[in-house]
């Protein structure tokens, strides 16, 4: 098993969103990225952003990830939410998971 799925499932064991604190997931393909805010409890997804919406030809992934975080954050002042549990998905708190959660916070969220 790769060493980020071992590393995402211990701190899964330990992270838990709610209604009132949803967990922001993220998630880094070789091309994409993504995030969302999911209610673990309900078992159910509030807000969900990817750079598929952002256009990101001819910017740098920390730029789109840094945009990703603002969107997303918009999206959840919208449905009156202003706090939740950051999960880095077992990534390195780095890079285009940091500009996430520097964009998030920016746009309101705090965690």
């Amino acid at each position: 098993m790769k060493q980020r799925i071992i590393r995402h499932k211990r701190i899964r064991a330990k992270i838990k969103g709610t209604a009132e604190r949803p967990r922001l997931s993220v998630f880094r393909s070789n091309r994409h990225i993504f995030a969302q805010l999911i209610d673990d409890i309900a078992g159910k997804t509030i807000a969900a952003v990817s750079d598929k919406e952002i256009k990101p030809k001819g910017k740098t992934k920390k730029t789109v990830a840094y945009e990703i975080g603002k969107l997303l954050s918009k999206k959840a002042v919208e449905k009156d939410i202003k706090e939740t549990v950051f999960d880095r998905g077992g990534y390195k708190f780095h890079g285009a998971v940091s500009e996430i959660a520097k964009g998030a916070r920016e746009g309101g969220l705090k965690f």
